[in-house]
């Protein structure tokens, strides 16, 4: 069967594609941008360059592919730039999924797999959540994503198709040099490039409630994100899942122990700069991965060292 995979010139979804193809399933891409020259996966996949958005676009792919499953990884994705431009977010993250639903039930789509994010969550109270926690998203970026899974959950209830949302924890690493994240809105590309420029790296809040003062998160390394889709699309063929599935570690790391190990392993000597608080941030969130393992049979399996070694 053919899997469609959205936003496919994206840091993650060229991991997912990459998986994908290792595990011999067949992947078209669509995208607003056109893949990188130096992408190690450019020329092994059929990709389009248009919008989610716009629906006589995504009629015609449908319509000149058969396409059995979708995986949606077409998002907005920055927490700052949510809270200055909510329109834009809801646009693109919940109008645009709602565009993309309904062509892939109008096309006779069977499956559809929605990326997601922890950023659902918002505050929570231990700051360890499963997927029955409350759901009171901080941001406009939580908010459009929680708002694109129910769109998703009202179509797999009434039959329309079988699918999940994978709410992700924080994506870092890497596969390979070429697919490194290069989003200044992410921890080691933001630390990266100071380094660069000779810059002190930033820390935003160092008087949260948690032992060293910075945010704590949990950290998951892009590959193994990529390898929970594979087993997602595998999984959805035999059987329903459940409506949303946290893809992480189940281990928390602060902002200053990531900080530290990149220093680490880039042999500096830097001491980073302590900046104030930004809007959106928990304290802490990390996941609680019992349903992943279970239903899955997903476990990720990269340390801490890894993760930074394969991302810098």
């Amino acid at each position: 069967m053919k899997w469609l995979v959205t936003g496919s010139s994206g840091y993650i979804a060229q991991h997912v594609i990459e998986q994908f193809l290792l595990n011999g399933l067949e992947v078209i891409g669509i995208d607003l941008k056109i893949l990188s020259g130096s992408s190690p996966i450019k020329n092994k996949f059929k990709h389009y360059v248009g919008d989610i958005c716009d629906e006589v676009f995504i009629s015609r792919v449908f319509k000149d592919e058969s396409i059995k499953g979708v995986l949606n990884l077409a998002a907005l994705k920055s927490v700052n730039e949510s809270l200055a431009k909510p329109a834009l977010y809801e646009q693109v993250n919940f109008q645009g999924v709602q565009k993309l639903l309904a062509e892939s039930i109008k096309s006779g789509v069977e499956y559809f797999i929605q990326s997601s994010t922890a950023a659902v969550y918002g505050s929570s109270q231990d700051g360890f959540v499963d997927e029955l926690s409350q759901t009171r998203p901080i941001s406009p970026y939580g908010e459009t994503k929680l708002k694109a899974e129910a769109a998703l959950s009202a179509e797999i209830n009434r039959g329309a198709l079988r699918g999940t949302s994978l709410r992700y924890f924080n994506v870092i690493g890497s596969s390979k040099p070429e697919l490194r994240d290069t989003s200044k809105a992410n921890i080691v590309p933001m630390v990266l490039a100071d380094l660069n420029k000779g810059q002190n790296p930033r820390i935003f809040g160092a008087d949260y409630e948690t032992p060293d003062g910075t945010c704590v998160r949990d950290y998951v390394h892009v590959v193994d994100i990529a390898k929970a889709h594979v087993l997602a699309a595998e999984k959805v063929q035999i059987h329903g899942l459940p409506p949303a599935i946290n893809i992480g570690t189940g281990q928390g790391y602060s902002v200053r122990e990531i900080m530290n190990e990149i220093l680490v392993q880039k042999r500096s000597s830097i001491v980073p700069d302590i900046h104030p608080r930004r809007p959106g941030d928990p304290a802490f969130l990390v996941a609680r991965v019992d349903l992943a393992k279970g239903v899955l049979e997903f476990k990720a399996e990269k340390s801490l060292s890894e993760m930074i070694s394969s991302a810098i």
